[in-house]
Order: C-alpha cells, then sequence, then structure tokens
C-alpha cells in the first residue's frame, strides 16, 4: 500500500472556524464591487459621460438598489 502524503494545510473542524462567513466573503464582495464599478464607469465614460456624470450615476444606481432592498422604492 502507497502511503498518503501529508497534507500541506491542516485540516480545521467546522466548529474550530475562526472567520465567520460575511468576514470570509467580505474581501471577494469588495473586490467584485469594485471591479464592477470600474466597468460601470468605463462603459459611462466610453458612451460620452464625464467621469464625474459616471460617479453620480453610479451613486444614484447603488441608492435605488438599498431602497429597494428595504422597500422603499
Amino acid at each position: 500500500m502507497v502511503p498518503m502524503p501529508m497534507s500541506r494545510h491542516p485540516v480545521v473542524a467546522p466548529d474550530e472556524h475562526i472567520l465567520t462567513v460575511q468576514e470570509a466573503l467580505e474581501p471577494l464582495y469588495m473586490k467584485l464591487e469594485q471591479e464592477a464599478e470600474v466597468q460601470l464607469l468605463e462603459a459611462a465614460v466610453s458612451a460620452g459621460w464625464s467621469a464625474d456624470e459616471a460617479l453620480d450615476a453610479i451613486d444614484e444606481l447603488k441608492k435605488h438598489e438599498v431602497l429597494s432592498m428595504i422597500g422603499r422604492d
């Protein structure tokens, strides 16, 4: 029988997690949100908007999204 190689990373039991799910996912969420905002900005500028106009429009979209999530749309 061939011996199994030792894992480089120790296996952590579910009850020994140090991070919450939110703490684990937040960096990726923030990165994706930033990438999306950059793409929106680039699209708006390439369509002829100024960067300031584009940023204002993105802010309005974010406000609309938050308001719709809390039922105030």
